[in-house]
């Protein structure tokens, strides 16, 4: 193929340019999907951010919007501690060791569904067959934490959801549904991480969501973005050819 513009002839070959084409085509995209996430990342820290601020939520928030939209936002509730049903989120890692959380059902005053408190990390006993003291000397509560997902896990093995036979429970993988039918009350979907200070808690070094800096992202759209012009350069120098 030859194109003639002011003065000078471009030639190259229709597979020379496909493969131009393509790769510049590869290039912008990925360059435009990284100002989408970097939006993205933007929208989520302002949500976070205006979520640590915003006004204590009580129970009745949480039931009308089934916390959606209230993730890391604070929380106090009323009730008691289902002491006598606990779940054990095994596989979680803490301070580089292996341990549980203690998730406690709390029966929170006014509705209807109680709620899964995460109490805290332990570490695993030497023995896996003993499980630890989960007693609790409290058990009509007022407490305060803040919402958050379910702890994830790294990798999803079959029947993780699946809690285990007796009490405590031990289970990987929390479901909310399949522990309603377990303890034979419905429960909110998501989790109470219990506040440092308050009483009846393990461990708890509450971490916020690890994500990528949106300015690293905006750094990668220029790379992306930077790269298409290069190659566009390069497209031309090859194929250039000066008429005399």
């Amino acid at each position: 193929m030859k194109i003639d513009f002011v003065g000078t002839t471009y030639k190259f070959s229709i597979s020379f340019f496909i493969l131009y084409a393509f790769f510049m085509i590869l290039l912008v995209s990925l360059g435009y999907w990284q100002l989408g996430r970097a939006e993205e990342k933007s929208v989520f820290l302002e949500k976070q951010r205006q979520s640590g601020v915003a006004e204590v939520l009580e129970a009745q928030a949480l039931v009308a919007n089934n916390a959606v939209d209230y993730r890391y936002r604070k929380v106090e509730l009323t009730g008691y501690y289902d002491a006598q049903h606990q779940f054990l989120i095994d596989n979680q890692i803490v301070q580089g060791k292996a341990g549980y959380f203690i998730m406690t059902p709390f029966i929170v005053d006014g509705i209807k569904q109680a709620v899964l408190v995460n109490r805290g990390w332990l570490p695993l006993n030497s023995d896996r067959r003993v499980l630890p003291d989960l007693s609790i000397t409290t058990l009509k509560n007022h407490l305060t934490g803040r919402i958050n997902h379910f702890p994830a896990v790294g990798l999803l093995l079959a029947g993780a959801e699946i809690p285990a036979k007796g009490w405590p429970s031990v289970v990987q993988v929390v479901d909310s549904q399949i522990l309603s039918k377990k303890l034979a009350y419905p429960l909110l979907s998501f989790q109470i991480e219990l506040d440092p200070e308050m009483q009846e808690g393990y461990l708890r070094e509450w971490q916020e969501i690890k994500i990528m800096p949106v300015e690293k992202h905006m750094a990668y759209a220029v790379q992306w973005f930077g790269l298409a012009i290069t190659l566009t350069l390069l497209f031309i120098c090859f194929s250039r050819t000066v008429n005399e």
